[in-house]
This record gives structure tokens, C-alpha cells and sequence, in this order.
């Protein structure tokens, strides 16, 4: 377990999602000197963010997104200057709170560590750390234990600067029982509507008033440029689908890559850990020393007890109630001093006092699994897949440059590149010119803007021809042409002149009930109320009860020192106007404590949330924040 805090860059996605901020770091030398190649993104004070830094920010959210969507993600609608310039804000967020934390000299011991590792739900089984869970973990997202350490101690670091502010946000319980009794107040209230449809007969209009409406809305009336296209795509991943290998190139490359296929040993240890930071006093240390030389007389004196002492008295947490049971691992998963003991002990052998950064061990060595070959048939789908996707690359290297010279020689057609690489030619819904970023994922490889900017072109719609090969996605090349263009236009007087009247009469009419409803309102509160109201019903700030947040807010301003009193309100999108009679006022009359409690959490979230935002802009002026928008926009990244 403990190569295994010291070692990994890349975060395994869930596990530390209950104790880190969303970010990714490279390191705290990297937030100092900013090293990366290229034009640097931005700078924080002295401190530059490289684009090296950016690009790989901004590939593990588009991976985030992708393992979120799945076959729903579209790189496209996420490829936006808005979506770059958010991860640019979040990495100058980051680089801001690491240079307080080296200024204020935070840290993270390595006993945290392992505490923090030992408790992650994400690495345990029926409620215990799992070693086994730990490895496959850290093998999933390619990372090494010493990445790993630096990344979460980092995390750690940070942590504490953020939860200064979670401490910081406390409401008084005064403020939290107001606002608790503000929310509970119930009002019991009758309502009159007055909709447009009431009054549309009323309406009466101009006689040109449509024609004038439409001449001066064109706009409105305007239908989108559209084309109809065609097109293909060679993919890495068509290519896979027509490769094949044969048993004999099977054989070579398992004889030619043997080691490869060679299953290390392994061996499974128990230890007892008494811990002990490496920054410690010598005085500390020596205490932590003496206690790990008595349990150790103590096993030696009975090491059938080792289980029964590694429960009692290992401050590891992740295997203490194990026994100090470890599981099995292999070489290079383990700090040095811990692994080149258990690799030297014999099995049930108990080692010496081994010291590490961690503390002091006592190792029992438990099982050992001797490292063996691997056969032919174990591995073999393996090296299948290998030399398939082998030949899949190198013949779309060598598609790709054929593909792109046949669709751009022979541009009248894409049946010459279809034929040649046994690509079928799809053909596409309306694609509309500039359209939203909600069509473009129902635009598949269309949905790409150098792809729809060909499209739209006079070569492709007057001549017909082909666009370029466009990669639309890694190892994914795309050709389109127009098989039919539509011209943007404004639709014909006589095909609206109905709607138009429709929709002006409805305007008017909610124009009149507006009207109407604030005469009735003033009569209402002169005392004259001869109304046939609803059935009352009992309405409260927390609860919407199907009334728009303008009625809510009108309800609770109505003066209440009289009743009942009235208040009305006009709707929003032309609904007309509401009149509310509030009949009664019903104030909170117990504090219910879980509420009260759970209310002066969430207030103070907020506050905190709201501080910590103003401690990030106020850091942003003391460190002077400058972005080059020119790199975060650049479309060839």
C-alpha cells in the first residue's frame, strides 16, 4: 500500500471525488516555474501556465466527458471558446491557491496520507481496505504510487486554504430561525385569473395591421439556408472490422515478445505499523522506535499472535482490522525498504524493524506465488487485438493520404474513395447554415465546423464539389459534398398573414386582461367585492403550489396587517393578469430543530461559497492574472 500513496499523477476518477477539488495538477514545481512548450496560456504573478499545461487540462475534460456521455458525446459542442476559457479559469484558480499554500507553508504528513488513503470508500471492500481494488485502480488510469502521492498531498494541501472558508461560514441561529420562520409562513389564498382568451373576441384590428407587422418582422418570417449532403468516413476503427492476422504472425510475436507475456512473482505479507512522520523530532522518533521494538520482542515471542497484535496495535488503517493482512503484490509496489524486506524474508518468516517513511514495520512474509510464463492460448486474444489494431494503423496511415488525394482529384464524386476503401455513402438530414449547438449532435461527423463552413461554400453548393478530408475525430476522416441546397428566404406574406393576425389578437387580449384585471384589483380593495372566487388553497415560499415566481412574490408583499387584502400581478408570456385574495396568515409556531439545523448548514455553504469566491478575486489582484485569449482560442491547438 505504501509504493502505492507514493506513486500516481492522474487521479483515479471517483476516488478522491469525496476529498479534493476538481482539479488537476502537475506538480508544485511545475506551478512555480510554469515549464512547458509553446506560447504560455497565462500568468499568475511571477508563475506561468504553459500550453502544455492547458492541452492536457483540457484532454482530460473532453475524457471526462467522454466516460460521462459515452456514444452521446460529441467533442464538437464541447470544443467552444467558452469551454476552453473555463478550464483556463480553472487552472489559474488552482495555480492561485497552490502559490498561497507554498507562501503560508502548508503541507500534508505522510501519516495523512495513509489515512486518507486507508478511508477512501472507493478502495475498500465490506467496509475494509482493499489492496487488491487499490492496484487495479491505479493500473486503470496508467499511474505510478510516487505520482500519486504528490497529486493527493497537493490535494490535501489545498484543502486546507478551502476548508478555511467552510469553517468560516457560519450563520447565527438568530438569522437561521428568521429566515426559517420567513419560509415556513403559510398564507391561505383564493385566486381570479383573467387570460387573453377571455377577451380575444373583444379584440378588434387595424386592417393592415398583420401586412405592417410582417414588413417590419422580416426577420421572423426568414426560413435558414439549408443543404442536403452526402458523405463517407474512414475511421481507425472501420478499418479494424477488415483486418485480420493469421495463427503463424500469432506465434511470432508471442516468441519474439516472451518476457512480456511473464507473470512476476508476487508475494502477500502482513505487517504491524507504527507510524511516525519523517519530519518528526528525533525525541518522537525514538518513542515510535521503542514502541515498535516491543511489539516486536512480543511476536517473536509468539508469532502465531501476529494477527491478533496487528489488530491491536497497527495505525495502518487500511489493514489493521485485517490483521495486517496486505494481500498479495509485486515488485514496484511498495516503498523500497518495505519491499526489499519482504522480498528477502522466507515464508512466515518475521522480519526486523524496517524502517521507512511511514514509520517503523514488523513483516510477516504469508504467501509467495513464483513468477511463471505465460501460454500461448492465455494471451492470445490479447495479440490478436494487438496485431489487428497494428495493421488497422498502419493501413489508415496509408488510407488517409489516398483518401485525401482521391476526394480531392476526383471531386465530382464520392463513389471513386467509397469503392476503393468499401465505405458506404450515408446521406444526411437538413443540415441548417450556422446552426445551433443543439443540432449540431443530431449532425453526427457532420457536426463539425470545418466540415459545415466546406459545406456551405460556393465550391460545394454552386459546383457540387467535394469538401477535403476533414478530420472530424482522432484517426476519423470525413468527405462530404451537396446533393441539395435550399436558399435561405422569407416566407410569403400570404402563408404567415393568418398566424400573424392569430398571434396580434392574442397580444391585445392580454394587453385588455392586463386592463381589466387592474380595475378589478381597484375595486377589490375599495371593498367591493362581489368576486366568485377559487377554492382557497395554502401557499408558502418553499413550495411552488403551481404559481409563478412573480405570483409567489406578490402573495408575500401584500400588505397583511388588514385582511383579507388583494394583490395582482400581470403573468409572464402574455398569461394575463392574477388577482390573489389572502384570507389568512399562519406564522411558524414551533422551531423544528433538524430543520433549523439543516437550513443554517445550507445558508452557510452559501456564505462560504460566496467568501471563497471573493478570496479568488482578491488573490487575482494581488498576483496580477493575465490570459493570452489568442492561444485558449486558437483552433489549431
Amino acid at each position: 500500500m505504501f509504493d502505492a500513496v507514493r506513486n500516481n499523477k492522474k487521479i483515479v476518477q471517483g476516488i478522491l471525488a469525496l476529498i479534493i477539488l476538481p482539479f488537476a495538477f502537475w506538480g508544485v514545481e511545475s506551478y512555480v516555474s510554469g515549464v512547458g512548450p509553446g506560447n504560455d496560456v497565462a500568468t499568475v504573478g511571477e508563475s506561468k501556465i504553459s500550453t502544455y499545461q492547458f492541452e492536457q487540462a483540457w484532454r482530460e475534460q473532453m475524457d471526462r466527458m467522454r466516460q460521462q456521455l459515452g456514444a452521446n458525446f460529441k467533442q464538437e459542442l464541447f470544443d467552444t471558446p467558452e469551454a476552453r476559457m473555463a478550464v483556463v479559469n480553472s487552472l489559474v484558480d488552482q495555480r492561485l491557491l497552490m502559490l498561497e499554500a507554498l507562501k503560508g507553508h502548508l503541507g500534508a504528513s505522510n501519516a495523512l496520507l495513509v489515512e486518507v488513503i486507508g478511508s477512501m470508500p472507493a478502495l475498500q471492500e465490506d467496509g475494509k481496505f482493499s489492496q487488491s481494488r487499490y492496484e487495479a485502480a491505479l493500473r486503470a488510469q496508467g499511474m505510478t504510487p510516487e505520482q500519486f502521492e504528490a497529486q493527493l498531498r497537493q490535494d490535501l494541501t489545498m484543502q486546507q486554504l478551502v476548508g478555511a472558508f467552510t469553517d468560516a461560514g457560519i450563520v447565527a441561529q438568530a438569522s437561521a430561525e428568521m429566515l426559517l420562520k420567513i419560509k415556513s409562513e403559510e398564507r391561505k389564498v383564493s385566486e381570479l385569473r383573467l387570460t387573453p382568451d377571455q377577451f380575444v373576441g373583444e379584440v378588434k384590428l387595424e386592417a393592415n395591421a398583420a401586412r405592417k407587422y410582417y414588413d417590419e418582422n422580416q426577420k421572423v418570417f426568414q426560413t435558414p439556408e439549408l443543404v442536403w449532403a452526402e458523405y463517407v468516413s474512414l475511421s481507425l476503427e472501420g478499418l479494424l472490422a477488415q483486418v485480420s492476422v493469421s495463427e503463424a504472425e500469432v506465434k511470432q510475436w508471442y516468441e519474439s515478445h516472451k518476457q512480456s507475456y511473464q507473470q512476476p512473482e508476487e508475494r502477500r505479507a502482513s505487517h504491524i505499523l507504527i507510524t511516525v512522520d519523517a519530519s518528526a523530532s528525533e525525541s518522537d522518533k525514538a518513542k515510535a522506535k521503542s514502541k515498535a521494538e516491543a511489539l516486536l520482542a512480543e511476536v517473536q515471542k509468539s508469532p502465531a499472535r501476529f494477527s491478533e497484535l496487528a489488530k491491536a496495535n497497527s495505525q495502518d488503517p487500511g489493514s489493521a482490522a485485517n490483521g495486517g493482512d496486505l494481500g498479495f503484490f509485486g515488485r514496484g509496489m511498495m516503498v523500497p525498504p518495505f519491499e526489499q524486506a519482504v522480498f528477502a524474508l522466507q515464508q512466515d518468516e518475521i522480519s526486523a524493524l524496517v524502517q521507512s517513511d511511514f514509520g517503523f514495520h514488523i513483516i510477516k512474509l504469508t504467501g509467495i506465488k513464483p513468477g511463471k510464463q505465460k501460454s500461448l492460448d492465455e494471451v492470445r486474444a490479447e495479440i490478436e487485438g494487438e496485431l489487428k489494431r497494428q495493421a488497422a494503423q498502419r493501413r489508415f496511415a496509408e488510407a488517409a493520404e489516398a483518401f485525401t488525394n482521391i476526394v480531392y482529384e476526383q471531386p465530382d464524386s464520392l463513389a471513386p474513395v467509397a469503392e476503393k476503401f468499401k465505405l458506404k455513402i450515408q446521406k444526411s438530414e437538413p443540415i441548417p447554415k450556422n446552426p445551433p449547438t443543439q443540432v449540431l449532435s443530431a449532425l453526427g461527423p457532420l457536426g463539425n465546423e470545418k466540415i459545415l463552413t466546406a459545406l456551405f461554400s460556393e465550391d460545394a453548393i454552386k459546383l457540387k464539389r467535394n469538401t477535403d478530408a476533414v478530420e472530424v475525430a482522432q484517426n476519423t476522416l470525413v468527405s462530404a459534398r451537396v446533393a441539395e441546397h435550399q436558399p435561405a428566404a422569407v416566407r410569403p406574406f400570404e402563408s404567415v398573414s393568418a398566424e400573424i393576425e392569430q398571434m396580434l389578437k392574442i397580444k391585445e387580449a392580454a394587453a385588455l386582461a392586463k386592463l381589466r384585471g387592474e380595475a378589478k384589483l381597484a375595486e377589490l380593495m375599495a371593498g367591493q367585492d362581489k368576486t366568485n372566487w377559487i377554492q382557497a388553497k395554502t401557499v408558502t415560499r418553499q413550495g411552488r403550489q403551481q404559481l409563478s415566481a412573480a405570483a409567489l412574490q406578490t402573495i408575500f408583499r401584500a400588505d397583511t396587517e388588514k385582511l383579507p387584502s388583494y394583490a395582482g400581478v400581470e403573468l409572464p408570456e402574455g398569461g394575463g393578469y392574477a388577482i390573489f385574495k389572502i384570507i389568512s396568515v399562519k406564522a411558524l409556531e414551533k422551531i423544528d430543530e433538524n430543520k433549523l439545523q439543516a437550513l443554517q448548514e445550507s445558508y452557510a455553504a452559501m456564505v462560504a461559497r460566496e467568501d471563497f469566491a471573493a478570496y479568488l478575486s482578491g488573490l487575482r489582484q494581488r498576483y496580477k492574472v493575465e490570459i493570452n485569449k489568442s492561444v485558449v482560442n486558437a483552433k489549431e491547438r
